[in-house]
């Protein structure tokens, strides 16, 4: 169950869904469709309504994306402060199962996380804020994933968590049997032994 629902009217006419998820800052945001007999139109994204909704502003300046097939699993994977991530993330083509994982140390929802299915129907995006790992399921045979990011790739930045960490707990609703990983995210460590971030540090500035 979400919490927080706020349907934003944005300026001239245009409107963004969003919902704060159990740990309430990971964001679900759902564009208007408008549909007529040729189809549909939507603003996948819109800048001053994000910024009003969070009282601030997020600055992408990358884009990436992604083509995978069933039962792979990518993440869980963050950077590491003073590059740390803003996510903003969608399915092109596809279903998947995105998860947040709360990495703030000193935070009540530390080790905990959010699943949220994502698909190419439903539009939905994802927004996972600084402090949490990412990763994702492909659900459907194929899957192409999208997202913005607030910060550029730092290869000497990049950390994770095991997808499969039994202290995380998380259920990625495919046959164990079924799971494909690259071989950097295998040997992530677990959460115990990550490099997580200290709470009381201001990851937004």
């Amino acid at each position: 169950m979400l919490t927080g629902s706020i349907y934003f009217n944005v300026p001239q006419g245009t409107s963004m869904h969003f919902e704060r998820c159990p740990i309430p800052e990971v964001i679900l945001c759902t564009p208007k469709l408008h549909t007529d007999a040729r189809g549909y139109f939507m603003e996948s994204f819109r800048q001053d309504a994000l910024d009003a909704f969070l009282g601030f502003a997020i600055n992408f300046c990358q884009d990436n994306e992604s083509q995978s097939r069933y039962g792979v699993v990518r993440g869980l994977h963050y950077q590491q402060a003073p590059y740390a991530q803003t996510k903003l993330v969608r399915v092109l083509h596809g279903r998947i199962l995105d998860v947040a994982v709360d990495l703030r140390q000193e935070a009540s929802t530390f080790g905990q996380h959010v699943a949220v299915v994502l698909d190419a129907q439903n539009k939905q995006q994802l927004l996972i804020p600084k402090g949490f790992a990412h990763g994702f399921a492909v659900l459907s045979s194929t899957a192409v994933v999208a997202y913005k990011s607030d910060a550029y790739y730092a290869p000497k930045a990049e950390r994770g968590v095991y997808y499969g960490d039994t202290q995380l707990n998380i259920n990625w609703q495919l046959p164990v049997d079924t799971h494909q990983l690259s071989s950097k995210d295998q040997a992530w460590p677990s959460l115990a032994e990550a490099e997580v971030f200290d709470s009381n540090t201001s990851l937004y500035r």
